[in-house]
């Protein structure tokens, strides 16, 4: 898939996916939602999945650990 063929839509389509499958396995691995989640989305999309889920993760422990960020806040 190319990039430019990527659409807001679709991408709101796998964060809400990618969510779902996440309450679904707690302890799912990156593989094991490729495995679920790939063949749904279209070729090559692996790694967007990948990278939701991550990104889902890592708001996920700021929020749990109370830590925020700023845009553009540096020391």
């Amino acid at each position: 898939m190319r990039f430019r063929d990527d659409t807001p839509q679709l991408l709101a389509r796998a964060r809400a996916t990618v969510a779902a499958w996440r309450e679904q396995h707690p302890q799912g691995t990156y593989d094991e939602l490729i495995d679920d989640l790939g063949p749904d989305f279209p070729r090559d999309y692996e790694p967007v999945l990948r990278s939701v889920l991550f990104a889902s993760e890592r708001h996920g422990a700021n929020v749990l650990d109370g830590v925020t960020s700023v845009a553009g806040g540096g020391q």
